[in-house]
C-alpha cells in the first residue's frame, strides 16, 4: 500500500557536510519518491513533545533515542539548529526507510557486522563504554525514521504543525559583519530526477566544499507562468544572439539553393522572421524542460525540481565556480556542469548569477512557500 513517511537529517549531520551523500543513498536504495524537503529549527516545545512521543513509542530502551532528541535538536547557546526533513512517498515507505537508515541500537548489529550497508553504518556513530558495555560514551544517529505505519502517521502529526509554523528559509545565525553575507538560488534541474539517482545528492554534496550554509530547500514543480517569467530574460539574449546567425544562414542556403543572390535586405528580414522565430523556439523548450509546458502546445507532464538556498560570504561566486559555465563542454573538470550536464540547456543546475538575480529569482520561485505540510494534510485526510 502507498503511503508516506519521512527522514529527519540531523543538526550534526548538516554542519558536517554529509546531506548530499545521505541524499544519494535515500534516493537510490529504493523505489520511493521524495515528495518534499523543508529545513527546520525546531524550537524547545517541539522538542520535548517529539522526545515524549519517542518514548511512549514501543522498543529496546525507547529513552536511547528521546534523550539523543534531546540534547541534539533542541536550541543552544541562543539559536536553534537546522534539521533537514525529507518526506517520500511510495509502497511501505517506512519499511523501506527504515531499512535504508539501519538499526540504532547495538544489540540489533554487533560492531564487527558493520560494513557501511546502511546510512547509519556509514554516517552514524555510537562508540561503547570500554567499562560498561552497558552504556555509551557518544551516540549520533544521522538521521531519524520511524520503524512502522503507526509511528510514522502519529510523528507525521506532530512534525506537520512544526512545518506549517516555520519559514522555508533558515535565519538562525548573526554574523559580525551582516554587510559580508549573500545568499544564493540553486535549482537541481529536472534532468536530474527523470529516474532514481545519485545525482542530486552528488550534486548538494560538490556544492559543500564551497562551506556555505544551506538554509532553505524545496522540492517545486514549476508552473509555465513561473519558467516564462523566470527565464523571461533569456528570451532577448537568444533572439539578439541567435537571429543574425540564423539569417546569415538562411541567405546563404537559399543563395545556394536558387543559384541566386541576395541582398543585405533580404537577410535583415530573414533574421526578423525566421531568426526570431528559431530563438523563440529555443525559449520554449527552456520552458517546457523547466515546467514541463510548452506555451505553444498542449500540457505535456510535470518537471520536478530541488530549490536549494545557500548563504554565506561570496555566496554567488562561490556557488558558480563549482557549478561551472552554462555550456558543459566548457566546463572545467570538476564542476557539476562538466560531470552531469549535456548542453546549454540540459545542464544539471541553475545558480543565481547576482544578488540581484537571486532576490528576483527566490520571489518567482515563492521560496517562502513549501507545500511539504499540504502533502502531509492530504496524506492524513486533515
Amino acid at each position: 500500500m502507498n503511503n508516506i513517511s519521512y527522514v529527519l537529517i540531523t543538526p550534526y549531520t548538516i554542519v558536517k557536510s554529509r546531506t548530499g551523500g545521505l541524499l544519494a543513498r535515500l534516493m537510490t536504495r529504493s523505489d520511493l519518491e521524495l515528495v518534499g524537503a523543508q529545513m527546520v529549527a525546531p524550537d524547545e516545545d517541539f522538542v520535548n513533545a517529539y522526545a515524549e512521543a519517542l518514548r511512549r513509542q514501543a522498543a529496546p530502551n525507547p529513552s536511547f533515542l528521546a534523550d539523543y532528541v534531546e540534547r541534539s535538536l533542541a536550541p543552544s547557546c541562543g539559536r536553534q539548529h537546522r534539521s533537514l526533513f525529507l518526506l517520500f512517498r511510495g509502497e511501505d515507505a517506512h519499511r523501506k526507510l527504515a531499512e535504508i537508515c539501519g538499526h540504532l541500537y547495538p544489540e540489533h548489529r554487533p560492531i564487527n557486522s558493520i560494513a557501511g550497508e546502511t546510512i547509519r553504518d556509514t554516517y552514524g556513530d555510537l562508540i561503547i563504554s570500554e567499562d560498561d558495555p552497558e552504556k555509551f560514551t557518544f551516540f549520533e544517529p544521522a538521521v531519524l525514521t520511524p520503524r512502522n505505519r503507526t509511528e510514522a502517521d502519529s510523528n507525521l502529526r506532530l512534525f506537520l504543525g512544526l512545518l506549517k509554523d516555520s519559514d522555508n528559509i533558515i535565519d538562525n545565525v548573526k554574523y559580525p559583519d551582516p554587510s559580508k553575507i549573500e545568499r544564493t538560488l540553486v535549482i537541481i534541474k529536472p534532468d536530474n530526477w527523470v529516474f532514481a539517482s545519485a545525482r542530486p545528492g552528488t550534486i548538494i554534496d560538490m556544492f559543500s566544499q564551497t562551506g556555505l550554509r544551506i538554509v532553505g530547500v524545496k522540492i517545486h514543480h514549476m508552473r509555465q507562468e513561473e519558467a516564462l517569467e523566470f527565464y523571461g530574460p533569456v528570451e532577448d539574449v537568444l533572439k539578439a544572439k541567435l537571429s543574425p546567425v540564423l539569417g546569415k544562414k538562411a541567405r546563404e542556403l537559399l543563395e545556394q539553393h536558387f543559384a541566386l543572390k541576395l541582398d543585405d535586405d533580404v537577410e535583415k528580414a530573414l533574421s526578423a522572421s525566421f531568426g526570431a522565430a528559431y530563438a523563440r523556439d529555443q525559449f520554449y523548450q527552456i520552458v517546457e524542460f523547466m515546467s514541463g509546458h510548452r506555451p505553444d502546445k498542449a500540457e505535456t507532464h510535470s518537471a520536478k525540481c530541488m530549490i536549494v538556498v545557500y548563504e554565506g560570504e561570496n555566496a554567488v561566486k562561490k556557488i558558480r565556480d563549482v557549478l561551472g559555465p552554462t555550456d558543459p563542454l566548457k566546463a572545467p573538470a570538476g564542476t557539476i556542469r562538466r560531470e552531469f550536464g549535456s548542453n546549454v540547456m540540459v545542464n544539471a543546475a541553475h545558480a543565481s548569477d547576482s544578488s540581484e538575480s537571486f532576490m528576483r529569482e527566490q520571489a518567482i520561485v515563492k521560496i517562502h512557500k513549501n507545500d511539504t505540510a499540504k502533502l502531509i494534510e492530504e496524506y492524513l485526510g486533515i
